[in-house]
């Protein structure tokens, strides 16, 4: 079947059916009950009827058995088809990978410390608010940091566990773009148990992706201990420390002329295109200052100043490297 329901939709239309069965059975049988209850009344009359037995004589049948027969037969069949249906409609709920008509957005949900904590395909984090798309799957894999958690999004009908060291992987779907879901915590994890909550941000796709590629971004700025702004004579070199897990190659390369006049710098998600951790190498062309390496983290809206010291100054031992990491993961 193509992928066109929700999990909501699912076990809305799991729900219905058996509902609908149910009153249809429901009515039949009390129907033929109070049938046959006025039918064979006793309204003090006596049958002439050969067939009735005797006081004390054993009844020999009649055409009942073929009515027994055929209930129990119907039963079955209903009965094995709610059961092989069900089943189906269960298995697309718990794995449907191979419906999937686009790729789903996927996120990974760790439950720590009573709060939860998203991280996506391209390395951009958050916390207690998972942003995601309207009318797109979302396949997840939770896990915990700490105890046992369950995430769930009652009104989405998800619920998986959050376990030290395993993951457990789930799907779900939101159709109505601006709605808020809340997120809650269905395991007994600690003190705090009943504040582990979050909510689920729903968003039109093209605002989805643009928040995504946002979150991208990292600020650079170059000074001298003056905190004067270093412009020229300079190359900056950008690693992501696995690198080689990757598909494209994330090494990039910026030189002075790549700044501009106050020894800064702006990189989006075009140029990074993967978060995490990267080696950031800064050397200079004349030896004036001494080269910069450090490995900074970038898993959301980040700036970076590095404040370099001379050669000279690090030959006696005074010269220093800092970096200030202003990143925002939310």
């Amino acid at each position: 079947m193509p992928l066109q329901q929700t999990r909501v939709d699912v076990f809305e239309d799991i729900f219905l059916v058996f509902l609908g069965l149910g009153t249809l059975v429901g009515v039949v049988v009390i129907s033929y009950v109070l049938y046959n209850a006025y039918k064979y009344r006793d309204d003090g009359e006596a049958k002439d009827d050969e067939s009735l037995p005797t006081l004390g004589e054993l009844p020999t049948g009649g055409k009942g058995g073929k009515k027994l027969f055929l209930s129990f037969g119907i039963s079955a069949v209903i009965v094995i088809s709610l059961v092989i249906w069900t089943y189906g409609m269960l298995l697309y709920v718990e794995d449907p990978q191979d419906e999937f008509d686009e790729e789903p957005v996927e996120i990974e949900v760790t439950g720590e410390s009573f709060a939860w904590h998203f991280e996506y395909a391209n390395g951009v984090e958050a916390s207690s608010t998972m942003r995601i798309p309207a009318d797109k799957p979302v396949a997840i894999q939770t896990t915990s940091g700490d105890v046992w958690h369950t995430f769930g999004i009652p009104d989405l009908r998800v619920k998986a566990d959050a376990i030290p060291g395993e993951y457990d992987e789930t799907w779900f779907m939101a159709d109505e773009a601006g709605a808020e879901h809340e997120i809650k915590c269905f395991e007994l994890c600690g003190e705090s148990h009943t504040a582990m909550v979050g909510n689920v941000q729903v968003m039109e796709e093209e605002a989805f992706n643009e928040w995504l590629n946002g979150q991208l971004t990292l600020d650079v700025e170059i000074v001298d201990q003056n905190e004067e702004p270093v412009t020229e004579g300079y190359e900056m070199t950008l690693e992501h420390t696995q690198n080689d897990q990757y598909e494209e190659d994330l090494v990039h390369t910026y030189t002075a002329e790549d700044f501009d006049e106050n020894g800064t710098i702006s990189l989006d998600h075009e140029d990074l295109q993967q978060g995490g951790e990267y080696n950031v190498t800064i050397t200079f062309e004349d030896d004036q200052y001494e080269t910069v390496e450090e490995t900074i983290e970038i898993d959301g809206p980040s700036s970076e100043t590095f404040t370099v010291g001379s050669a000279d100054e690090a030959d006696n031992g005074n010269g220093t490297n800092e970096s200030d990491d202003g990143g925002d993961g939310e």
